[in-house]
């Protein structure tokens, strides 16, 4: 996955080298089954199968949720949870923390989670009574979480690299931003700036595509909105809250759902964009148990 340049960059390879390094690998693609084959063909057939056995759904813990989600949160795809705050986003990674640690039996990935926490968000002490709910063991639950706390958004890039590190060594099946576009907003400032951020974040992403690819992790990421007054003062005509990131963001995600506050404790989760369901509308709740239904 990694070009010419790049491989040049690294110490101690020359273009002779490199050129070898990636002949061999083309070699290996597919033998180890984890993934199609990198750069080759493979048949329509071949493709349904790989991800009916490779592809799992992390329940939310919403049935309702679920359901508009087309099962639940798919690995080896990037799903975007944006909305503005109090909307639940932090609420619904950190139930998803515990609910891929579940078998898949009952809707989990039966791996661990990483947690990139951008904004000081995380509280583990929200672990213990979702796991509770589900009768886990609070404190393997916890273990079996890694979290970091970026604070630069070339941190933030290189943390990815120790990851991927850990995702050699051990079963992991969620990785969760939050938020994914915070540092880059606060790092690049100004119209100037703009096209040095987007090629930035455009590189993160890209890199998050190929950990969701290669380890078969299912990747959560939370995205702030701002507002944009449109039609001359008719902004009650269209919603003017719209995720920040630009059309960086918007190609790079494969599911992008919008989340807006209801009654107390209701939340409103809407599909903007799926590659395989329709636009639809899920309400679910938020308790001390993390993300549960919402009763009428």
């Amino acid at each position: 996955m990694a070009t010419r340049k790049k491989l040049a960059d690294v110490k101690g390879l020359s273009e002779a080298k490199v050129e070898k390094v990636q002949a061999e690998a083309r070699k290996l693609q597919g033998a180890t089954g984890a993934s199609l084959p990198i750069g080759g063909w493979t048949t329509g057939t071949d493709a349904l199968a790989f991800r009916q056995r490779g592809v799992l759904k992390i329940t939310s813990g919403s049935a309702a949720l679920d359901a508009v989600l087309g099962g639940g949160f798919e690995t080896r795809a990037i799903t975007e949870l944006y909305g503005e705050f109090r909307t639940g986003k932090t609420q619904l990674c950190t139930t998803l923390c515990v609910a891929c640690q579940l078998p898949s039996s009952q809707g989990g990935g039966a791996g661990k989670a990483a947690y990139i926490d951008t904004e000081g968000s995380f509280r583990p002490e929200r672990v213990i009574p979702i796991a509770e709910r589900w009768g886990l063991d609070a404190q393997a639950v916890l273990d079996n979480i890694v979290v970091a706390r970026a604070f630069s958004h070339e941190h933030q890039t290189d943390l990815l690299v120790s990851l991927a590190a850990k995702m050699t060594e051990e079963p992991f099946r969620l990785l969760i931003v939050d938020s994914v576009c915070a540092l880059f907003r606060t790092d690049f400032v100004g119209r100037g700036e703009l096209a040095e951020r987007q090629q930035k974040l455009g590189q993160f992403l890209a890199a998050l595509k190929r950990l969701a690819e290669c380890y078969g992790v299912a990747v959560v990421l939370t995205n702030q909105v701002m507002a944009t007054p449109e039609g001359g003062g008719l902004s009650f005509v269209t919603d003017p809250k719209k995720p920040i990131g630009g059309h960086v963001l918007a190609h790079a995600s494969t599911v992008r759902v919008f989340l807006r506050k209801g009654k107390g404790e209701q939340r409103l989760a809407k599909i903007v964009d799926h590659p395989s369901m329709p636009e639809a509308e899920a309400s679910f709740a938020l308790s001390n148990c993390g993300v549960t239904e919402f009763a009428d």
